[in-house]
C-alpha cells in the first residue's frame, strides 16, 4: 500500500519511527513533510496528504502533530477525507472497521510514544472497513460534503 505522511514540528521526531514501522511493514511511503525542527503550520501539510489521499496518489494518509487534533481538523476539511485521532490500538481497529478512516492522525511524543505508536500503526494499516451497516453511515458522511 502507498501511505502519504506528514508531520508538523510537533510530530517530526514520531514521524521517523512511525515511517520504519511502515517501511518494515512493506509499505511505499511518500514523506509530504515537514523535515526540520523549525516551526510550521500543520494545515500546510495536512492539505497536500489529503489530497494525495482524495486523488488516489496514496491509499491512506498518517498525519501527526503535538496533539493530533488541529493536524486531524485540517485534513477533515477536504471532501473525501474521513481522518480519525487515534491514541489507542482499539480506536485505530474501530475507525478503519467502522468508519472506513483514511487518514490516521496522532500526537507526537509528548502524547503517544514510538511503542504504541507502533502498535496503534500496525492495526490500523492492517484493518479492513467492515461495510454493511457501516457503509449506510460513512454514505451518510459523504452526502454531507455535497
Amino acid at each position: 500500500m502507498k501511505v502519504a505522511i506528514g508531520c508538523d514540528h510537533g510530530g517530526l521526531n514520531l514521524k521517523a519511527s512511525v515511517q520504519e514501522v511502515l517501511s518494515a511493514l512493506g509499505h511505499e511511503v511518500e514523506d509530504f513533510g515537514c523535515h526540520t525542527a523549525e516551526s510550521c503550520d500543520y494545515p500546510d501539510i495536512a492539505v497536500p496528504v489529503a489530497n494525495a489521499v482524495v486523488s488516489g496518489k496514496a491509499d491512506r494518509g498518517i498525519l501527526i502533530c503535538g496533539t493530533g487534533i488541529g493536524i486531524g481538523i485540517a485534513a477533515n476539511k477536504i471532501a473525501g477525507i474521513r481522518a480519525a485521532l487515534c491514541h489507542d490500538t482499539f480506536s485505530a481497529h474501530a475507525c478503519r472497521e467502522h468508519n472506513n478512516a483514511n487518514i490516521l492522525t496522532m500526537g507526537g511524543e509528548r502524547v503517544i510514544g514510538p511503542g504504541l505508536a507502533k502498535d496503534i500503526v500496525t492495526i490500523w494499516m492492517a484493518t479492513e472497513f467492515e461495510g454493511g451497516r457501516h457503509e449506510r453511515r460513512v454514505e451518510k458522511i459523504k452526502a454531507l460534503e455535497k
